[in-house]
C-alpha cells in the first residue's frame, strides 16, 4: 500500500501543523516520522537539556499518535541514509515536511529531495516555522530588508489585513496510517543520560502577555512568556501565539516580528553564521584575552548583573532578555572579545537557542549586525542594575554570595575606562578601515 510520510522536525505538535495537515488531506494513509539527526545531536553534550526536552517531546507525541491507532516512526541517523532505508521498507508516494531556513537544514533537505526524485517520490514542503516565509516581506524593489522598522511595519500591515490562517491538522487524524505501536529508541542510543527535568509549559498565559510591556524588563519578576523553547521545537503554533499577541499586546507581537526578521536575514545572508553582517567588522582585531573570557563565562566579572545572568544561564538554560543584552554588550564592548565566542557560549546553554535569533542578537549587541546598536552605545551594567533590579532581588537569587557592592568581588575592568576604550577602539577601526 502506498503511503505518505510526514517528516516532523521543528514542528513537534499535532495541532495547527501545516505539513501534517496537507499530508492528512492528501488521500494517502500518513505515517508520521521523526529522525534524531546524528549530524546535529552528536555535537551535543550527554546531559544537554535540549536533547532531554526533545526526547521527552518526541515520546509524548508518539503516544498521542498511538491514541489514534497509529504511531510515530522514530529513527536515529543521517536523514538521507534513513530515507534510503525507508524507501526499501515502505512504498512511499510522498514526503511532507515544513521548511527549516537554517543553512544546514537547507542542505539536508536538498539531499533528501534528490533521493526522493530518484525514487519518483514527491517531496513537499510548507511554511510553518514563521508566519511569513523570508521571501514574502520584501522592499518595493523585491530586495530583503536590512532595517527592522520598515520590515516590521510591512509585516504588521500584512498581518492585520489578512484573516489568520491555520491548518487544523488535529481534525483529520483519522487519515493516519493504522499501525501498531513502534519501539522508541532508548536514550543511551543517543548518548543521552535522560533525567526528569522541568521545562516551561507551552500553555499561553494571557495575563503574562497582557502585562508584557510593563514587566518584561525586570528579571526578578520572571514575567516573560518562556515560549522560546516551544517556538524553537514547534511545540506551539507561532500562528496561534501571534494571533494572541495581536489581541493582547503589540510589544510582545513585536518580539515575534524580530524573530521573523532574523530568520529572513539568515535565509538571504547565510554568511552571517560565521561572519559579521557588516563585513568590515570582520577585520577588527579583537583583544580576546582568555582570562577575560573565562571570568565572563564563569560569572566572575565583578559586575553582579552580568555574573547573575551567566549563572542563571548555565544552571537553567535560560537568561532573562534584558540580561542577555547586558551580558552580550559587556563581552563585546567592555572586554573587546569577538561576538562569535559569546554567541557560541549561548548556543551551548540556551534552551531556546535558535541560530537566527542568537546570531542576530549578538551581532546587534556587538554593533556589527544589520540594524545594530551603534558602536558608541555602551551599556553600563551598574546603571542597568539600578534601573531594572534596584532591590537586587534577581542578583541575590543567582549570586547568593552577594550582599553589597563593597563585599562583592572587584570588577575585572572599570566601566568608564572600558567605555572610552571601546568607543576609541571602534572609532579608530572605522577611521582606518578596520586595519588596526
Amino acid at each position: 500500500m502506498e503511503i505518505s510520510l510526514c517528516w516532523l522536525r521543528r514542528d513537534l505538535r499535532i495541532e495547527d501543523n501545516a505539513a501534517l495537515f496537507h499530508s492528512l488531506k492528501s488521500g494517502q494513509p500518513v505515517l508520521p516520522l521523526f529522525i534524531f539527526d546524528t549530524d546535529l545531536i552528536n555535537n551535543l553534550e550527554y546531559d544537554d537539556k535540549r536533547l532531554i526536552f526533545l526526547y521527552d517531546t518526541v515520546l509524548k507525541l508518539k503516544l498521542k499518535f498511538e491514541s489514534f491507532s497509529s504511531t510515530l516512526l522514530v529513527r536515529i541517523g543521517k536523514p538521507e541514509v534513513i530515507f534510503d532505508e525507508l524507501f526499501k521498507e515502505f512504498e512511499v508516494g510522498s514526503v511532507y515536511a515544513n521548511v527549516d531556513y537554517e543553512p544546514y537544514s537547507i542542505k539536508r533537505d536538498l539531499k533528501v529531495e534528490t533521493l526522493c526524485k530518484r525514487q519518483k517520490t514527491r517531496f513537499l514542503r510548507f511554511h510553518d516555522h514563521v508566519i511569513y516565509a523570508p521571501e514574502t516581506i520584501l522592499k518595493a524593489d523585491n530586495q530583503p530588508y536590512h532595517v527592522f522598522t520598515p520590515y516590521s511595519k510591512n509585516w504588521l500591515t500584512k498581518f492585520k489585513s489578512e484573516t489568520t490562517i491555520n491548518f487544523p491538522s488535529e481534525s483529520r487524524l483519522e487519515n493516519l496510517l493504522t499501525h501498531s505501536p513502534m519501539e522508541m529508541p532508548e536514550p543511551i542510543l543517543l548518548n543521552l543520560v535522560w533525567r526528569k527535568t522541568i521545562f516551561p509549559s507551552s500553555d499561553i498565559e494571557d495575563l503574562v502577555i497582557k502585562n508584557y510591556s510593563q514587566t518584561r524588563d525586570f528579571p526578578s519578576l520572571d514575567a516573560t512568556t518562556h515560549m522560546g523553547i516551544h517556538l524553537r521545537f514547534g511545540t506551539i503554533s507561532v500562528r496561534k501565539l501571534a494571533a494572541t499577541a495581536l489581541h493582547l499586546n503589540p510589544t510582545f507581537l513585536n518580539e515575534l516580528i524580530w524573530r521573523e526578521f532574523y530568520q529572513m536575514i539568515l535565509f538571504f545572508h547565510s554568511e552571517v553564521v560565521t561572519h559579521s553582517f557588516r563585513a568590515s567588522y570582520d577585520r577588527i582585531q579583537w583583544l580576546n584575552k582568555p582570562e577575560d573570557f573565562e571570568a565572563w563565562s564563569l560569572g566572575q566579572t565583578g559586575y553582579p548583573l552580568v555574573d547573575a545572568g551567566i549563572r542563571q544561564l548555565v544552571e537553567t538554560g535560560f537568561m532573562h532578555n534584558r540580561v542577555r543584552m547586558v551580558t552580550a554588550s559587556f563581552l563585546t564592548k567592555h572586554l573587546l572579545i569577538d561576538w562569535r565566542l559569546g554567541e557560541a557560549f549561548f548556543a551551548r546553554y540556551l534552551l531556546d537557542y535558535e541560530l537566527a535569533s542568537n546570531n542576530g542578537g549578538w551581532q546587534w549587541a556587538a554593533g556589527c549586525g544589520c540594524d545594530a546598536v551603534p558602536y558608541f552605545r555602551v551599556f553600563s551594567p551598574q546603571r542597568q542594575q539600578q534601573r531594572f533590579d534596584s532591590d537586587n532581588e534577581y542578583i541575590r537569587r543567582w549570586l547568593p554570595e552577594y550582599s553589597s557592592p563593597e563585599s562583592y568581588i572587584k570588577p575585572i575592568i572599570e566601566h568608564s575606562f572600558a567605555r572610552e576604550r571601546a568607543i576609541g577602539f571602534h572609532r579608530k577601526a572605522q577611521e582606518t578601515n578596520f586595519r588596526i
